[in-house]
């Protein structure tokens, strides 16, 4: 037997008192698993939880198991150690597994989720709860699929790490990727594929009017442009391109940057329109600071853009400003002159 206990890993066993002292007068210290809490913690470390079936027997879940040699765990937590748990009931076993649920969780930020409960994983509490009801973090996990190995940082510790130092989807979204490189753990790799979930995320906000829908107010079109401007850190100016029946057609951008009449010139709108056989357009531009209200810029270049619309039969319908989660509509505010 004592040449069994070579290995560090195999010294844990649950023995009665004076078999130990004999075995350590041999020269070999050998933890003894016998109070609660010694057990509680070798459940810990080997994230097992205890169960009762129906017909009242406790058996235990593990996570994490032994890759090498004779798994002993069945040795360790036997019937006596049970006893010692005070495992009897379906109740005494819930109650344990949230104690072990609860000190797990505060030590799996250096644990790879493989090794984590089912009920803590990700992807499988999406399956089982919905995304919905899962966290921003357990969500972006998702998303990153893994962690970062060099630090043993799981995927979860990681999206925590880019929340905390972004604060929000809103912000990884706007977050160049160069930025994004700067949180140790991302890479390239992770890095596109959060750029891509966002997308996909914007994408399905403006599906609806993508699909020929009518647009028939600003708030429409505010709908529409507020997930792609209403964050960005410079003003770029668009043109929404509609047919005859006011649906959307196609959306050019005409500009980036500071907004003045030599950027965005009636030459390149209505070239553009008419290469698109454009009905009417709409103007759309955001402001970065969040005001939406025209800057004396934004009235006059508005205007020259009616009056030249006007001069090839192509209905200007609107021009729509878009500041931070608000927006202003020229026609709304009696701003639009001719059209």
């Amino acid at each position: 037997m004592v040449a069994q206990m070579a290995k560090p890993e195999y010294k844990i066993k649950i023995r009665d008192i004076a078999k130990v002292e004999e075995i350590q007068e041999e020269g070999y210290q050998i933890p003894v698993l016998q109070t609660r809490e010694e057990l509680t913690e070798f459940l810990i470390q080997n994230t097992a939880y205890p169960y009762c079936s129906k017909k009242g027997t406790i058996f235990f879940r593990r996570i994490k198991r032994q890759d090498e040699g004779v798994d002993l765990f069945e040795k360790m937590i036997n019937e006596d150690a049970i006893e010692s748990l005070g495992l009897r009931t379906e109740e005494d076993c819930v109650a344990l597994r949230e104690k072990i649920k609860e000190e797990a969780n505060k030590r799996k930020g250096h644990k790879a989720i493989k090794y984590w409960s089912e009920d803590e994983r990700p992807r499988e509490m999406l399956m089982k709860h919905g995304a919905e009801n899962l966290s921003p973090a357990k969500l972006l996990a998702i998303i990153l699929r893994t962690g970062d190995s060099a630090d043993g940082v799981s995927a979860e510790e990681l999206a925590k790490k880019l929340l905390n130092r972004f604060g929000s989807f809103k912000a990884l979204d706007t977050a160049s990727i160069p930025e994004l490189f700067s949180i140790r753990g991302i890479g390239m790799a992770k890095a596109v594929q959060i750029k891509a979930a966002l997308e996909i995320g914007k994408r399905f906000l403006r599906e609806e009017t993508e699909q020929k829908r009518r647009i028939r107010t600003a708030e429409d079109v505010f709908k529409f442009y507020a997930p792609y401007l209403k964050n960005l850190k410079e003003e770029v100016f668009k043109v929404m391109i509609l047919d005859g029946m006011n649906k959307f057609m196609k959306d050019i951008t005409i500009s980036k940057g500071s907004l003045t009449a030599s950027i965005v010139h009636p030459r390149e709108v209505i070239k553009e329109a008419i290469k698109e056989s454009a009905a009417a357009v709409i103007f759309v531009h955001n402001h970065p600071s969040g005001e939406s209200k025209p800057s004396e810029e934004d009235i006059a270049i508005t205007n020259r853009l009616v009056q030249a619309c006007d001069l090839v039969g192509i209905r200007a319908l609107g021009h729509v400003i878009i500041g931070g989660d608000g927006y202003m509509s020229f026609v709304d505010e009696g701003l639009m002159k001719g059209g």
